[in-house]
């Protein structure tokens, strides 16, 4: 990687001499505002219908801005520093980005998600970023580095109420992904590159080495292959910055080749019985390949539709061989058409999802779809047979309602469904359960956290939000039913006398943004009521009716603040 990054460099200061209007500044995913403005934007009408949101980072050309963090051009109207106080000379642009900074608590245990290199804690967490954006010619650089601390306190997890066999139970699962129930047992602090990158962008095509966080699919509050969950990870790109136009449509893609990072800390601060039996199997240290491609297309007979690909692979470097190790993309997709129809070469987790989102600009409204499998099928008949054999899928639309009488206000409403649990075919076929593998024990996760859909393996999430929003600014209420890894629970845990032993959160949350000036606010607050926390039993007494009564209650909240330079 190393190699990389210095023929990248050299690359770039021999083409600095060329010059480009274009900016190719990027909203890095999960932006505060900004990210979901743009798209809310588009319902209206008032961004191309051909750019998809569905291979992000957005960028500046894309969305046809010239500062994409002032999209009403406010900035300009401040009496404080503006977006044109960059330090220009000739071709050159040194630009400051945006300073933000995001905080989070949770009163009892981890909740949440989609929030890049913060993890699950308890207690107060809060994650700085800023920095710099450096244009010449076709070359960018955007150094926006990212730190983050968090209290980490001591909460109730799974060790805590489960006897040894429990334990062992948890352990069978989880030594087949990287997924700490806690990152160590002190304060967390670490520095991490964050959404940085140096490209070479032609006309709609841009090549680099990045770092940033990217989000695949259409989804909004997750995504089955790549989403802001865990943090960004070091990764060559090659990627439209807008959608390329065609006779037949426009297209939109990008390939990438990364390496992720395991995390170094155990399923559980516990790794071993009461009687000393080691439950722990320690995972390969090494760095994993990481490699995928996402292309989609808009039919130009069909205006706002958009149909996409995406298939990646992940690996250990060291078992990679050959060219279709490195680009195992371009090669045969069924288990019959390989080598003795074995499937992989060697141990390598791969996901597929095809994906489609409508976009109605004259209702104001959007609905898409996601469906993943992560086990190939044998050939075109076995597809056939059991099209939903490893499946996951999401669901979701969203309408925006004009507020009679009232100039540029709408009601937004949306809902969206998470289904990662497996169909009944489970009990008579074998499954490899979504991020979990077990020859790439580290399963499909960057530094600990998962790579997808952050609600994790086996489980399942239904959403719905309310809110009246006008530019930037939003207000609204979101309901969620989270359905935590059903896969285990239905294989670990029985029902108890008919009664179900599913932990379910129910979360209510009240969540706004606003602009002021050169700030940018955004704040969420939820009630988490979690029924059968950690799939634990209290107060039972064998063979009597029992209803399931171990419930707790969790305070969720986050805020954030970005001024714009």
């Amino acid at each position: 990687m190393k190699k990389v990054l210095w023929i990248v460099t050299i690359i770039s200061g021999i083409t600095v001499i060329l010059s480009n209007k274009l900016v190719a500044q990027s909203i890095p995913v999960g932006a505060p505002l900004l990210d979901d403005y743009y798209r809310r934007m588009q319902l209206l009408g008032k961004v191309d219908s051909n750019v998809s949101f569905t291979v992000r980072p957005i960028f500046a050309e894309a969305l046809k801005a010239t500062n994409v963090f002032d999209p009403e051009g406010t900035l300009k109207k401040s009496e404080t520093l503006t977006s044109t106080d960059n330090l220009t000379s000739g071709r050159a642009v040194l630009r400051l980005l945006p300073l933000t900074w995001q905080q989070q608590f949770n009163t009892h245990h981890p909740y949440g998600w989609n929030d890049g290199v913060m993890i699950p804690a308890k207690g107060y967490q809060t994650l700085v970023s800023g920095g710099l954006f450096f244009k010449y010619g076709v070359l960018t650089i955007q150094l926006r580095p990212e730190f983050v601390y968090a209290a980490n306190n001591q909460f109730e997890g799974y060790a805590v109420g489960h006897n040894d066999t429990e334990l062992t139970h948890y352990y069978t699962w989880n030594n087949y992904i990287d997924q700490p129930e806690r990152f160590g047992t002190t304060p967390y602090r670490k520095l991490f590159w964050g959404q940085s990158s140096i490209r070479l962008t032609f006309g709609k095509i841009s090549m680099g080495l990045s770092n940033e966080n990217l989000w695949w699919g259409p989804g909004i509050n997750n995504s089955l292959i790549l989403s802001n969950n865990a943090g960004g990870f070091k990764h060559l790109t090659l990627n439209t910055v807008k959608p390329i136009q065609t006779k037949i449509g426009a297209f939109e893609g990008q390939i990438i080749a990364g390496k992720l990072d395991g995390s170094g800390y155990s399923p559980l601060p516990v790794t071993t019985t009461s009687a000393g039996l080691n439950l722990l199997n320690p995972k390969r240290q090494e760095w994993r390949y990481f490699t995928g491609l996402n292309l989609n297309y808009h039919p130009k007979w069909v205006p706002g539709l958009t149909l996409g690909l995406t298939r990646t692979f992940n690996s250990y470097h060291s078992d990679v061989k050959g060219i279709s190790g490195y680009f195992p993309f371009f090669f045969t997709y069924f288990k019959a058409n390989t080598v003795d129809a074995n499937g992989d070469p060697f141990e390598r987790d791969q996901y597929t999802s095809l994906y489609a989102r409508w976009l109605f600009t004259k209702a104001q409204a959007e609905v898409y779809f996601e469906f993943g499998v992560n086990d190939n099928s044998y050939n075109v008949r076995d597809f056939v047979l059991s099209p939903d054999h490893a499946r996951a899928y999401i669901f979701g639309f969203r309408k925006m309602i004009p507020v009679n009488g009232k100039k540029n206000q709408n009601i937004l409403i949306g809902a969206e469904i998470t289904q990662l649990a497996q169909s009944p075919e489970r009990m008579v076929r074998g499954i490899e359960y979504w991020y979990i593998h077990a020859g790439v024990r580290h399963g499909h996760t960057q530094q600990g956290q998962i790579l997808g859909a952050g609600i994790g393996p086996g489980s399942n999430l239904q959403s719905a939000e309310l809110s009246w929003v006008s530019g930037l600014k939003k207000i609204g209420i979101k309901i969620d039913r989270y359905d935590h890894n059903l896969e285990f629970s239905k294989t670990e845990f029985k029902d108890i006398d008919g009664n179900k032993r599913n932990w379910v959160d129910i979360a209510f949350g009240l969540q706004g943004d606003w602009d002021y000036k050169n700030l940018l606010l955004s704040a969420k607050l939820q009630t988490v009521k979690s029924l059968n926390y950690n799939w634990l039993l209290k107060n039972y007494t064998p063979n009597s009716y029992y209803i399931p009564n171990n419930t707790v209650y969790n305070l969720h909240g986050e805020l954030g603040l970005t001024y714009r330079f």
